[in-house]
């Protein structure tokens, strides 16, 4: 049996960066929290690979382009390694939640991606984190161990209750980071 690899696969819009009802357009509208690249750095520098997996329908709804899209990923790796960390691999949902493809979240598709480019053969062990019923569900379905952050909608997530009995709640990804690796140092980290 592999050993579980030391991954963290995050959500972006609401976990990384402000989320917004009327989306992420443009790199002016990315507001990242300053504690989440702190934290995406943190665990990098404690030897976890870390990825992104986020649905961008956007994209599908003429809202902004790849382009566009590349740009404020460019700006989130920019500003975590420049904070002495490294993001692995991001992977992207361009689709419209009636397109009908395998990748957007709750399904697994992105997390297959993950798994694939970074030459994994489960992801059993990882994490992820998001702010949305959507996110515990792809982890689930991926056989990740899944965290709700209360950033972006995480909170209306929360208060919701619905599917989040395997799921470990922190107030946001720097609180998430404190715990993981405060755990991992101990050897209690709790597995699902």
């Amino acid at each position: 049996m592999p050993s579980s690899p030391k991954l963290v696969i995050l959500d972006r819009d609401g976990v990384i960066n402000r989320d917004s009802d009327d989306y992420v357009k443009s790199l002016d509208e990315l507001l990242p929290y300053p504690q989440a690249i702190e934290a995406i750095a943190r665990l990098s520098q404690a030897g976890w690979t870390v990825a992104i997996a986020t649905n961008q329908s956007g994209i599908a709804r003429g809202y902004y382009g790849v382009d566009t899209l590349d740009a404020m990923h460019a700006s989130i790796q920019a500003l975590v390694n420049a904070a002495g960390g490294k993001i692995d691999h991001i992977a992207y949902c361009p689709h419209g939640p009636d397109d009908g493809c395998s990748c957007r979240k709750p399904l697994p598709g992105l997390l297959e991606r993950i798994r694939d480019a970074l030459g994994l053969e489960t992801l059993e062990g990882s994490w992820m984190v998001g702010d949305s019923l959507r996110d515990l569900q792809a982890g689930d379905a991926a056989r990740c161990q899944s965290a709700l952050v209360r950033t972006g909608k995480g909170k209306r997530t929360e208060l919701t209750g619905t599917g989040l009995d395997d799921a470990c709640i922190f107030d946001d990804l720097a609180a998430f980071t404190d715990w993981l690796l405060s755990c991992e140092k101990t050897a209690s980290c709790p597995l699902h």
